[in-house]
């Protein structure tokens, strides 16, 4: 009797091109909270794909570590996500609408960033480019 090969399931992925971002503050929570690159890149896929909390403005609400926790993100539509806020759901139920108006803003001025920007600051430490196959995400 034959083995069936079970097909492994793929892996979501960013779209071509879309860069995936998260800030020295939210790198820092997510380290100390042990959610990995890994889960990260995967939540930002489903994002991608509208699997996550639309909260206006290019302003997204994500769950992970097992529902744990919610991360905040930013979009810039086909051109890239910056992660920007981690809670644990235990200590709070959501973000205050004075913090997504904050969220908003900031959403405004990621999408007047142009590449070189961005890339800035990349270089300076203030953002960590994530699931880039080019580098080797733990």
């Amino acid at each position: 009797m034959k083995k069936r090969s079970r097909k492994a399931k793929p892996k979501p992925a960013l779209p071509p091109g879309v860069r995936a971002l998260k800030t020295k503050s939210f790198a820092r929570e997510s380290r100390k909270e042990g959610i990995s690159v890994k889960e990260l890149c995967e939540a930002l896929a489903e994002l991608s794909k509208g699997q996550g909390d639309n909260l206006g403005g290019n302003v997204w609400k994500k769950r992970l570590n097992r529902n744990m926790h919610r991360s905040i993100a930013i979009e810039s539509p086909e051109r890239f996500w910056v992660l920007v806020y981690l809670f644990a759901k235990q200590d709070r139920k959501n973000i205050e609408d004075d913090e997504l108006a904050g969220f908003k803003k900031l959403a405004k001025d990621y999408l007047k960033a142009n590449d070189a920007a961005i890339n800035s600051q990349i270089a300076n430490g203030n953002l960590e480019e994530i699931c880039n196959e080019r580098k080797e995400d733990h």
